[in-house]
């Protein structure tokens, strides 16, 4: 039976070089003419801008906690696309997932029978290399261990010790090759990860230097013959998490508002729905013909002192909201249709004031993790008791939120009490979370 092939590059940890060679590989591989799709394991919107401007394809991000079944297997026939290959890049460590199990790479890679390729970072290391990958193989006997690539390399003689250590513990794991120390390959960091893809004037030239790195270093040909098929993708590519917001659906996006997740919005446009792109940094109103607006979430505080200026969309988003439009805030849009937004250096800036929450950055705290989601009041997202799964990830602090009624009361993966979310104004609503999927499973 066929299916989609995938090859996933995991890591012992963050930081170990996962995301340079999946991004290498992918514009690899489609500037050679091989036709691949991307995808991300774990709720991330940063790496996928990476990965989606590397392959030329919508990446797709795959969450085995927070996705139906259903769901993660359109989401894998998406990726695939009519290439048919993935190039799929994990999260965190290859064992990681959520606090409560359950959505680590490797239970993606059990799932797949996708082949997993292990980047080390052996900086400081020589033949130690070969007791990681070693525990790493014999860890989880479900996990196919296929390679390793091993990454910040000192030179031919470094790459040498690793590579006979390695081939003496573990012989059936294939080493693929070594990326050496290069200050021109590091990727810029700012809070919640990554500097965007869309903020780097130099990204072609950046992706161009990894896929030379991998066309050099990397024996990619071998990689690519790894590749296994998974025959359980949903044949079509009409994925549907989330009902549409709409029949027109006003979406934010730009530097300010860029975190959405394509299974959901392509989802909306599967499902009948029309999409229409706005900038609120351009100071563009939704569309008039709009009947629902998505504000998702990005960085709004980077720009804050320009969206509390551009009076064209503050005023746009009032104009949708008075005539009835669903006007929905995730994250950074929550804070947009907020009261107001204090900056790091603690100036206060109005916002659209159109839900009773005031945010803050003047003292930051990380707020992170995934989040079951249950409607508290009936909205356009579905009546109440309807329940999501999606996740948080932010540095603001909630100076005041309220009065008015909640939108959804949480829990955390382990099933703890996490109390209401957000709010609903008429019909404006907005939260700190990002909604992936449905829940139909409880608990």
């Amino acid at each position: 039976m066929s299916g989609v092939k995938g090859v996933i590059i995991a890591a012992p940890s963050s930081g170990s070089g996962k995301t340079l060679l999946t991004l290498g590989l992918a514009r690899h591989w489609a500037r050679s003419g091989i036709a691949v799709g991307a995808a991300k394991i774990g709720p991330d919107y940063i790496d996928s801008g990476y990965l989606s401007a590397a392959s030329g394809r919508p990446c797709v991000n795959l969450d085995l906690w927070a996705m139906r079944p259903s769901t993660f297997a359109g989401a894998v026939a998406d990726a695939g696309g009519e290439a048919g290959l993935v190039v799929c890049e994990g999260v965190m460590g290859l064992f990681d997932g959520a606090s409560g199990g359950k959505g680590s790479t490797a239970d993606v890679a059990a799932l797949t029978g996708w082949p997993v390729i292990l980047v080390l970072d052996a900086r400081a290391q020589g033949a130690s290399v070969a007791a990681i990958v070693q525990g790493f193989d014999r860890h989880r006997p479900d996990v196919p261990l296929a390679g390793v690539v091993f990454n910040r390399v000192a030179g031919e003689t470094h790459a040498a010790v690793l590579i006979e250590a390695t081939a003496a513990a573990a012989p059936h794991v294939a080493c693929l090759g070594w990326i050496p120390r290069r200050p021109d390959l590091a990727l810029p960091e700012r809070h919640l990860g990554l500097v965007q893809s869309v903020e780097r004037p130099d990204l072609g030239g950046f992706l161009d230097r990894a896929a030379d790195v991998v066309a050099e270093q990397i024996d990619h040909e071998r990689l690519l013959g790894l590749a296994r098929p998974w025959p359980h993708a949903r044949s079509d590519n009409a994925t549907r998490p989330l009902a549409p917001l709409g029949q027109t659906i006003a979406v934010a996006k730009d530097a300010a508002f860029s975190f959405r997740y394509p299974v959901v919005v392509e989802g909306w446009r599967a499902a009948g729905a029309t999409l229409k792109t706005f900038s609120p940094l351009a100071d563009e109103a939704p569309p008039a013909d709009c009947d629902a607006v998505y504000l998702c979430g990005g960085y709004p505080e980077l720009h804050v002192g320009r969206l509390a200026a551009n009076a064209t969309f503050r005023t746009g988003l009032r104009a949708a909201a008075g005539r009835g439009a669903f006007v929905f805030g995730e994250c950074g849009g929550y804070m947009a249709l907020g009261e107001g937004l204090v900056d790091a250096q603690g100036h206060r800036h109005a916002m659209a004031a159109l839900l009773p929450v005031e945010t803050s950055f003047a003292a930051p705290k990380l707020r992170l993790g995934y989040r079951r989601a249950v409607a508290a009041t009936d909205s356009t997202l579905g009546p109440k008791g309807t329940a999501f799964r999606g996740h948080e990830f932010h540095y603001a602090q909630v100076v005041h939120e309220g009065p008015g009624e909640a939108l959804f009361h949480c829990t955390d993966s382990k099933g703890r009490d996490l109390g209401a979310a957000g709010r609903v104004r008429g019909a404006v609503a907005g939260s700190f979370i990002h909604l992936i999927d449905r829940d139909d499973h409880g608990g």
